[in-house]
């Protein structure tokens, strides 16, 4: 396909690219235009209809949507800018240097670009950073002629066309009505009398993975980003929060797997940026981890009375750090999907112990029957059977309250990863091991 598309431009034949378009969809182009050299990135731009070329400059980079627009005719770069939806020119202002950003505005008019400015000052990851003001405003005083006749105008520059937001004087939203409604309505029915007044609605600063949540929890397209007067923003739409809770959930995984999230895709960052993005968290489990040789230590006439009982050191701390990151992996996502809250935190508890005891019990035979086929004798294969027990409830409890905790802190409670878990039950799950071992042993 790349080599196809080369062959047309070097042609230079309109008709040839044209039915070679015809062909593909603006995302499938958008990934050849970043597999072209710059010369012919900026070529093919220019061959296309301005609002096809603003469509793929949308799946792009902002770095490459910067390039080609700096380095294209100025009356195109112009067109295709004022032809991309509002949040992706917000998204390209916001990650190039602020002379770059600056340049670029003079192309927008001046009504157009005090909106942008807006939406740039909302913090990242917020509703407001996320809004694009290309949705339809009427007034509940138009009636459905006048207002069919208001989208048949701007409706092609709109986000979406199958709602119109209700605005009063003060641009405030006051109600919503659908296409289909204003379609069905009478003639000369007026938007007041068949709008719908209890609009969902989002605060600008309220964080991008809430938007999501409520978006999908109501089933919405779209959903209208307010001011704290109820001043009317824009929208956002479900195909941008589809790529919120991508992002987000990548964040998390990586989070939880003990690393800083990557800001880019995996192979656009090098060696170094992903050696800073883990080194971090590297030292500090290392030093946390430190921690279990003085436990060793200070049990150390305990091991050398039974030597039987180091053998089994690696399978209950890597038990207890299993089980943590099990319990903190399904609670970090139900954090971040709503489904749990801080207040649920002893509900949280009571299930997670019981889950941990049923779980605790079954490792406890299994580690029993392992510690007869290494035959150390009945008191040490009891031993390891009940610290089984005790350390898969105390990694359970750990992993329960801790993420519901830093949540009620506004810290993310993904930094509590799977290697933050098992590094704490470790030290802990020895301290476990050896206190029964003394008391069951009468060592």
């Amino acid at each position: 396909m790349l080599q196809e598309l080369q062959d047309r431009l070097a042609e230079q034949n309109k008709e040839g690219l044209d039915d070679f378009l015809a062909r593909y969809q603006p995302y499938d182009l958008a990934e050849m235009l970043t597999q072209l050299e710059e010369e012919e990135q900026i070529e093919f731009i220019a061959a296309l209809p301005i609002a096809l070329g603003a469509e793929i400059l949308e799946y792009v980079d902002p770095e490459l949507q910067y390039r080609i627009l700096d380095r294209g005719a100025r009356e195109t770069a112009a067109l295709l800018l004022n032809e991309m939806s509002s949040d992706r020119v917000v998204d390209l202002l916001i990650a190039i240097h602020p002379h770059q950003a600056k340049t670029l505005m003079e192309f927008l008019p001046l009504d157009y670009r005090e909106k942008i400015s807006t939406l740039m000052k909302y913090p990242p990851e917020s509703a407001g950073s996320l809004a694009t003001v290309d949705y339809i405003a009427v007034r509940n005083y138009w009636t459905v002629d006048h207002t069919l006749q208001h989208v048949r105008k701007v409706g092609h520059d709109a986000e979406i066309v199958s709602y119109c937001y209700v605005l009063d004087t003060h641009g405030k939203l006051v109600g919503i009505v659908s296409l289909k409604e204003t379609i069905l309505a009478k003639t000369g029915s007026r938007l007041e009398d068949i709008m719908r007044e209890d609009v969902i609605s989002v605060p600008a600063q309220m964080h991008q993975q809430e938007v999501a949540n409520i978006l999908s929890n109501y089933d919405l397209v779209a959903i209208p980003v307010v001011t704290d007067d109820h001043r009317m923003i824009g929208i956002i739409t479900v195909d941008d929060l589809i790529d919120v809770i991508h992002e987000e959930a990548t964040e998390d995984f990586q989070k939880i797997g003990g690393s800083q999230p990557l800001e880019e895709p995996y192979f656009k960052n090098s060696f170094w940026k992903l050696f800073r993005k883990r080194i971090g968290w590297l030292l500090i489990l290392f030093v946390a981890e430190a921690y279990t040789g003085n436990v060793l230590r200070y049990f150390e006439d305990t091991l050398s009375e039974v030597i039987a009982l180091t053998f089994f050191i690696p399978l209950l701390i890597g038990t207890g750090g299993n089980t943590g990151t099990q319990t903190v992996t399904i609670l970090v996502r139900a954090l971040a999907l709503g489904e749990v809250k801080f207040n649920d935190i002893f509900r949280v508890v009571r299930k997670e112990v019981a889950t941990g005891l049923f779980l605790g019990a079954c490792m406890g035979i299994v580690a029993f029957i392992r510690a007869e086929l290494l035959g150390v004798g009945f008191d040490i294969g009891s031993v390891v059977a009940v610290t089984a027990i005790f350390i898969v409830i105390w990694a359970s409890l750990i992993a329960a309250v801790l993420p519901l905790v830093l949540h009620k802190l506004k810290v993310d409670p993904a930094v509590v990863s799977g290697p933050f878990i098992a590094t704490l039950v470790d030290g802990t799950g020895l301290i476990i091991y050896f206190t029964l071992a003394k008391l069951m042993l009468n060592l």
